[in-house]
């Protein structure tokens, strides 16, 4: 029962309101609530604390920032509040003021380490989750000039990934330059460590200024105390955080709130060996000479806490079980490499749908991260992930990662699925009680079939993913149920074969359920695309209908309601080429682009490789993709900066594009793109798991025109059917011992 309906505190909650002219609390809920389906989870307790904490925050940016514009603030803050640039957002009646334009930054870290670094578009570097930052400039000794990041309207930056994941950073004017490399190593000791060298040159004597910044890319980090150590070579931070320079400071300042930003006290000439600001926005700056046309180079190194012992060489180790993509066309072949690295970066045990906004868990993101881990060949990492499942679920079978998501325990059991069919091993009998607890909690939560009406029959109405709307019969959730349901069927069929006949049989009778609402709407619609839910009308949430053709494949690749609403969606939800969610995201989406594209490619729709091209167009320098793009000025709008579900679906996009299952038959290069066979070089993918079991392909561009198709498996089973649906080529369907072929345009 809802605390609202408690009558005496429901008495004095509108008595206490009234009494100082506010808006009756009770009332305004009860209006709020009407807009949705009545469910029993408003909006889970997770989501309202998360925003609670994330508008704190923005109130607090309210309070300093808009009154301290001479400050030097991070991209974000440069931008948005510059009435002259693209991205600036007037704020008279925004409460709190949150990075709504240039939600973008790129994670570091190394393999299997808690610590997740962040690098804002200039180079600002957050050592810490959630901290202040680290901020490099460069100031003229003459005449205080300073090339500043955040402003400077010439900027570089890029991501390199071998020996390890590096952001560089480039930015110059007026003959000054600074170049910034961030990255994470193991010391000597095996502890991780962030690492930010810097090289800076000026064509007159100037100085390289590092400075501490109370600030990140969400807004206001306190920073209460600092102290420069004797040497001159480490600052203390608050008692806790160690930062230490390869060369002595040879000058120092420190500033308060009520002094001002120490940018405006680099040309004082007191030096002050630590400060202190009650108000948390303490800042302090370091600088290092630079002679007249030298260039100084200094090294930052942060130690990072960490409890476990991390495997040296992790990277080259790795990658060596990774599937592997060589491909003629740079940008594709940069963004898978880089999406892998995010995957082995989001992966410590649980795995993280993003560095930072994001840095918890769903089992919503979980399924399609570690699916990709899966499709990698990475199976340890993803067992790992798997087997921190159980202990989220409830005695009564749910898998809860927060209250009110109904999807959740379909996408565990189906993910539960694949990893015994990309494996071909069976998952351990300790999991046989969570399988079996969690098929009957979807089977128990749908709705009666009787009285008849459009949800009869299926999940309540719920939150579901926050991009489809308010509280709702979503078909998301039921096409996730149903799914479940099978795959608990299959998980199940030796060791409780009672058990798995009740979840094929529930299945069934859900899927039965779901077609009988979903004629009720092509009625009520007059065609056959689905909506989001029983009582709505087509529009951008219903692009989580397309989940029963991707990535659960429920349906025929042609079926009417699946390609109809496919065509709705880009006839009406699609903006420069991109799938845009005005719900909630209010920005283009890559990974739900992808999922479009996924259809497409299954239906052999040719349009896949527009969206594709689109999506890498999106992806920002460093290889990452925001959750939602603002679709102006191409900085994140919503969500992390760095989207590690976007990451996934690039890598599943690939890997379907080169390899994927249909039914009893394997398709290959059935989306390789007629481009890339316009040199001699070969191109290759693998190995890749399958149901089948793990795939190598190999194209290679022949004299006239000509390709030929080299392959090679390791099957899990008997042999099945292989086509070869390589786009502009005839098909060709080959039996398992012929391993290579020639394809040929067709006559």
């Amino acid at each position: 029962m809802s605390w609202t309906k408690w009558l005496p505190l429901r008495f004095i909650l509108r008595r206490a309101a009234r009494s100082q002219g506010f808006l009756d609390p009770i009332e305004l809920m009860a209006r709020l609530r009407s807009f949705a389906q009545p469910s029993e989870v408003g909006e889970p307790v997770e989501l309202l604390r998360a925003g609670v904490v994330f508008h704190a925050r923005g109130l607090i940016n309210s309070k300093v920032i808009q009154h301290n514009l001479d400050w030097v603030w991070p991209y974000w803050i440069e931008r948005q509040f510059d009435p002259h640039d693209p991205a600036f957002i007037p704020r008279a009646f925004s409460v709190s003021h949150i990075n709504l334009t240039h939600r973008n930054w790129t994670a570091i870290g190394y393999p299997d380490a808690e610590a997740l670094p962040l690098v804002d578009p200039r180079g600002l570097l957050t050592p810490d989750y959630d901290g202040p930052s680290l901020d490099a400039w460069v100031l003229l000794d003459s005449d205080g000039r300073a090339l500043l990041p955040s402003r400077a309207a010439a900027c570089e930056q890029h991501q390199t990934l071998a020996p390890e994941p590096a952001i560089h950073t480039r930015t110059y004017q007026d003959g000054l330059s600074l170049h910034s490399t961030s990255r994470v190593v193991l010391d000597a000791s095996g502890q991780p460590v962030c690492e930010l060298d810097l090289e800076a040159a000026s064509t007159t004597p100037a100085w390289l200024v590092v400075s501490l910044r109370p600030y990140n890319p969400e807004g206001i980090s306190f920073v209460h105390e600092l102290t420069l150590s004797d040497d001159r070579r480490r600052w203390n931070v608050d008692g806790e955080r160690e930062i230490e320079f390869s060369a002595p400071a040879e000058r120092h300042h420190v500033s308060d709130y009520r002094a001002g930003d120490v940018y405006i006290h680099l040309q004082d000439q007191d030096d002050q060996p630590g400060g202190r600001c009650e108000l948390g926005m303490l800042t302090a700056a370091a600088l290092f000479p630079i002679g007249q046309a030298d260039t100084t180079r200094l090294q930052v190194r942060i130690p990072l806490k960490q409890d476990r012992p991390l495997l040296r060489n992790a990277w080259p180790a790795l990658h060596e079980q990774t599937c592997r993509l060589d491909c003629p066309e740079p940008r594709y072949q940069f963004l898978y490499d880089a999406a892998v690295a995010s995957l082995l970066l989001h992966s410590p045990d649980d795995v993280y749908p993003g560095p930072y906004t994001y840095k918890r868990f769903w089992f919503r993101d979980a399924a399609f991260i570690i699916h990709a881990l899966l499709c990698l060949g990475l199976n340890e990492r993803a067992e790992r992930a798997l087997e921190r499942f159980p202990p989220r679920q409830t005695a009564r079978g749910y898998f809860r990662s927060q209250e009110g998501e109904w999807d959740a325990n379909g996408e565990v059991l189906w993910i539960l699925r694949r990893f015994e069919q990309l494996t071909g091993r069976r998952l351990g009998t300790h999991w046989h009680n969570p399988i079996a607890r969690g098929a009957r909690w979807i089977t128990r939560k749908r709705l009666p079939a009787t009285p008849a009406s459009p949800h009869a029959g299926l999940l309540p109405a719920g939150f579901s993913a926050e991009h489809l709307g308010p509280n709702d019969y979503y078909y998301w959730d039921d096409f996730w149920g149903v799914a479940g349901l099978r795959a608990a069927g299959e998980l199940l069929a030796v060791a409780e074969p009672e058990a798995a006949r009740t979840s094929a049989a529930d299945a069934e009778d859900f899927s039965a359920a779901i077609d009988r609402s979903l004629a009720g709407c092509a009625e009520r619609l007059g065609r056959p695309a689905m909506p989001a839910s029983p009582y709505r009308r087509l529009d951008a949430g219903a692009i989580g209908s397309l989940a029963v053709g991707y990535p659960l494949q429920q349906c025929a690749a042609d079926d009417p309601r699946l390609l109809d609403c496919v065509e709705f969606l880009l006839a009406n939800c699609f903006v420069n080429g991109a799938f845009f969610q005005d719900m909630i995201h209010s920005g283009l989406n890559a990974y739900l682009t992808l999922h479009v594209a996924q259809i497409l490619l299954r239906a052999g729709d040719p349009r896949y490789l527009e969206l594709m091209d689109t999506v890498a167009e999106l992806a920002s320098p460093t290889g990452q993709w925001p959750e939602a793009i603002h679709p102006r000025t191409g900085g994140g709008c919503m969500g992390d900066g760095h989207h590690v579900w976007a990451s996934a679906e690039w890598v599943l996009m690939l890997r379907n594009v080169f390899v994927r299952e249909e039914d009893d038959r394997l398709i290959l290069a059935s989306g390789v793109p007629e481009r890339w066979l316009e040199q001699d070089q070969p191109i290759r993918f693998g190995p890749s798991p399958t149901r089948f079991g793990r795939v190598s392909v190999q194209l290679t561009p022949q004299p006239g025109g000509d390709v030929q198709l080299d392959w090679q498996a390791d099957w899990h089973a008997a042999a099945l059917v292989i086509e070869a649906r390589l786009p502009g080529f005839a098909p060709v369907e080959v039996n398992d011992t012929t391993r290579s072929f020639i394809l040929s345009k067709p006559a």
